[in-house]
């Protein structure tokens, strides 16, 4: 519970800067490139987050973030795998080009915990857009 509260706090303190979070489950990995899919259909960018991606500074993180809500007419869809990771066809579709993957860390987490810190990430890259305090 208390991962669902951090998740809470940090999608309440987006509000003022007009960042909804929606998080959508899927029930199995069929499920979750149907969701990839349709997004991409609908013109969001995707982001898949996956160890072999780019690791990125937090400052990098908000320049590509910005740039990916741009690109996708203000939607952006962060894709977190399951215990197994992400399916085979997200990362390596056979159409479309190479996906867009980054890596929140070396370490591996919970898909629980990747959210919270993906949600944190979020936050700061507005508060850096702002040029407020919060990042130090």
């Amino acid at each position: 519970p208390w991962l669902e509260e951090g998740c809470e706090m940090y999608e309440t303190r987006l509000r003022p800067s007009n960042v909804e979070v929606e998080t959508t489950w899927h029930k199995d990995n069929a499920a979750l490139v149907k969701g990839v899919e349709s997004d991409q259909s609908k013109g969001h960018s995707v982001v898949l987050l996956d160890p072999t991606g780019a690791t990125k500074t937090s400052e990098r993180f908000t320049e590509d973030m910005y740039e990916w809500l741009d690109r996708g007419g203000s939607r952006l869809s962060f894709v977190i795998g399951g215990a197994e990771g992400l399916p085979p066809e997200l990362k390596y579709p056979s159409k479309g080009g190479k996906p867009t993957m980054i890596s929140l860390s070396a370490l591996t987490f919970t898909h629980q915990f990747a959210r919270m810190l993906l949600i944190e990430q979020i936050y700061r890259a507005t508060e850096i857009r702002k040029g407020s305090g919060y990042h130090k």
